[in-house]
């Protein structure tokens, strides 16, 4: 049996938005609002905490970006990609099985800044 660990919602998040292309600190969490519609914005505190940690983790790396030599850019790694990946399935299995039990519904809005 596959032993699954869920990722933070700072760190799958981060992930989706440099699923796109590789970004800078800000267009990161302009990404992640846009992609959960307004209803998670993360600070730069919570942004950079896990950027550190994600490029621990192997999950992104820092590219060089001669456009802009004094922002530092992100990218999905090659383990980064199958992480999400992991992480997406995870997540459609879970909606696909919400739908079966006629769970989604009941959903309510959440609006949540980290």
């Amino acid at each position: 049996m596959k032993h699954y660990n869920q990722l933070p919602r700072v760190a799958f998040s981060i992930l989706l938005a440099l699923s796109l292309k590789q970004r800078h600190g800000y267009e990161i969490i302009k990404q992640i609002e846009a992609d959960s519609n307004g209803k998670v914005q993360v600070g730069p505190g919570a942004l950079y905490t896990s950027i550190k940690q994600l490029l621990k983790q192997g999950l992104i790396v820092e590219v060089a970006n001669d456009k802009e030599p004094k922002r530092r850019y992100y990218k999905l790694s090659e383990n980064g990609h199958k992480v999400l990946s992991e992480e997406l399935e995870y997540y459609e299995n879970a909606v696909n099985l919400a739908r079966q039990r006629n769970a989604l519904h009941n959903a309510k809005p959440n609006f949540r800044t980290i």
